[in-house]
């Protein structure tokens, strides 16, 4: 064997291992954790936000992301604090928000409404065959309080689901919307019980609550004034493809309005879900 055919091929595996290295960085979860207000942050990236209560009996979370992302958020909590997680209220179905529950089910304590548990043992988000359910559930509000601290979740109608949870951290005037608040225009999950007729009444439940900050589902955290605006947003989307439906336009007319108007994609879940739901239900 030449001595240039071995340089060749150490050459060759190192390449390789740098190859597969920066590879396996780049599907890594790129997470960031950032103070909202005392003992409360979030962390976001590679899924829906997650709220981080810290106190000093144990951790509550808000969410926990994908399965993928359970190093990371754990990773992320301990940059801020040593106390273990606890709890972790789940604020809907989607894998993007419960795709965890079953890497923090042996040590914590999962909590959703009772519409969110069922819809994950029911399968209603494709896909989604391995996420765990809640053990505890509630149809109405359930709280926790750890550490001298409450937090608060309330299910106050359908909206981006049948049973997406409010959280209020009433002390600090906080509340997380998960996604009866996400991006620029809401995603009505119909095969999974949501609403756009119903989500602006759940919205003006949710804003009748004490809070002056909002964490999203997804997006930057905000106020009061600014989930007041989605949800007139919501009303105006509904009246938009409302007035299409009642002026004789087609399903595929209307999604080139929500096309062109809203930033809708063609293939994208509004376009699966939340078109054909609302011909059905604004008809």
């Amino acid at each position: 064997m030449s001595k240039a055919f071995i340089i060749r091929a150490v050459a060759g595996c190192m390449f390789l291992s740098l190859a597969w290295f920066a590879y396996t960085q780049t599907q890594a979860p790129k997470l960031t954790i950032s103070k909202v207000k005392e003992d409360l942050y979030e962390i976001e990236g590679d899924g829906g936000n997650v709220g981080v209560l810290v106190t000093n009996e144990g951790v509550i979370l808000i969410d926990d992301k994908f399965d993928q992302d359970h190093d990371a958020i754990v990773a992320q909590v301990k940059s801020v604090t040593p106390q273990p997680i606890k709890y972790i209220f789940t604020t809907h179905h989607h894998g993007d928000h419960s795709g965890g529950n079953a890497k923090f089910l042996p040590t914590a304590e999962i909590i959703s409404t009772s519409m969110a548990r069922a819809n994950i043992v029911e399968h209603k988000q494709p896909g989604a065959t391995d996420t765990a359910p809640a053990r505890m559930v509630f149809d109405h509000e359930f709280s926790v309080f750890l550490g001298g601290k409450e937090v608060r979740a309330r299910y106050m109608g359908r909206g981006h689901t049948n049973g997406d949870a409010v959280i209020y951290f009433p002390d600090l005037k906080v509340i997380h919307t998960g996604d009866l608040m996400a991006g620029a225009t809401p995603l009505i999950d119909y095969p999974g019980g949501g609403s756009v007729v119903e989500w602006t009444k759940t919205l003006d439940e949710a804003l009748k609550l004490d809070f002056d900050t909002v964490i999203p589902g997804h997006g930057k955290v905000t106020d009061k004034a600014g989930l007041k605006t989605y949800r007139d947003n919501v009303e105006k989307l509904r009246t938009r493809v409302s007035g299409l439906i009642r002026g004789g336009k087609s399903q595929e007319e209307v999604g080139q309005v929500l096309i062109a108007e809203y930033n809708w994609q063609p293939k994208s879940l509004n376009m699966q879900w939340s078109l054909p739901g609302m011909m059905t239900e604004l008809k």
